[in-house]
């Protein structure tokens, strides 16, 4: 065990496990798969598990491990924004295609019109980082507690719960300042409003 590890205040362990189930692809997989859970019935929402599965998680978890691996980020949350101009057009290009797969699956409502925003939501993201480096754990964590409020409040209170707790840890660990963190969760929280309603 390395001496960095020994030494981590129980503070700095804590913020770190949040960051990471707050990461992007860790949040809204499970919270998609609550929703799948709660809104539609084993075979409709196996098929749709599995649709998500292939299209668009499988795929963005290839490209965030072959990205960090080949040296092309330098971590798996893509934090240095010079490097997440290589990363935002493979992402849209994965998720602009998860939404055809889905309409031409005839996939429920609820399902075409989170995947539909949530690329609309990367290329409004791609085209902040000409400027700042918005926070995408911020960003989908409130996304996804928004979405989960309305399909069932109490699940939806603890996604929000654990959204703040993403917010500080990112400021904590210093991913991001203030207004890339306040940026991604007000993007968020629009996004997860205009999608839920």
């Amino acid at each position: 065990m390395s001496r960095d590890k020994i030494d981590l205040k129980p503070i700095v362990v804590f913020a770190r496990w949040v960051s990471w189930i707050g990461h992007p692809l860790v949040f809204i997989s499970l919270s998609v798969g609550i929703i799948i859970a709660l809104r539609l019935a084993n075979g409709a929402g196996l098929a749709l598990s599995l649709t998500l599965l292939a299209t668009v998680i499988l795929p963005m978890a290839l490209l965030l491990f072959r990205g960090f691996q080949s040296g092309r980020w330098s971590d798996p949350d893509v934090s240095i924004r010079a490097e997440r101009v290589r990363f935002y057009p493979r992402a849209i290009l994965i998720l602009a295609m998860a939404v055809i797969v889905l309409l031409l699956s005839r996939a429920p409502g609820f399902a075409l019109r989170g995947a539909t925003m949530t690329l609309f939501l990367l290329i409004v993201a791609a085209l902040i980082n000409f400027q700042i480096k918005l926070s995408l754990h911020a960003l989908f964590a409130f996304y996804s507690a928004v979405i989960l409020f309305v399909v069932n409040p109490v699940v939806g209170a603890v996604a929000v719960a654990l959204a703040l707790l993403v917010f500080w840890s990112r400021l904590y660990l210093k991913r991001h300042d203030l207004l890339e963190t306040l940026v991604g969760a007000f993007l968020g929280l629009l996004g997860g409003l205009v999608t839920a309603w």
